[in-house]
């Protein structure tokens, strides 16, 4: 019979991952023009295994941002462009592109004028 000490369970194991900790962590940097909506923080530590899961990851954190993103369909608006350690994802895989630890997703409001 196996016996299990109960105490080595109650207390917290540095050594031991937790479900923060298998969280990727994705650096995202915040135009000045949607700070506001961000409680005007210009990065974001967020998380997901594409785009898409770091949009929604942006949206947990801050309701009402991926409406300011994506369009209905959840694709990202025509006058956003979305880049992966600075890849345009448009020339990627789009919002399925994937992400790993350590990886920065920029967003960079377009640019028109004459």
């Amino acid at each position: 019979m196996l016996m299990i000490n109960q105490h080595q369970f109650s207390t917290p194991d540095s050594r031991l991952p937790t479900p923060d900790s298998l969280n990727m962590a994705i650096k995202v940097l915040i135009p000045t023009a949607l700070q506001k909506f961000t409680n005007n923080q210009a990065t974001y530590e967020g998380s997901g295994h594409s785009v898409a899961e770091l949009i929604e990851s942006l949206e947990q954190g801050f309701p009402g941002i991926k409406s300011r993103l994506c369009d209905e369909q959840g694709q990202p608006r025509r006058f956003l462009n979305l880049y992966v350690n600075s890849e345009d994802i448009r020339f990627l895989d789009g919002i399925d592109t994937p992400l790993k630890e350590g990886d920065e997703v920029s967003i960079v409001p377009a640019v028109a004028g004459g």
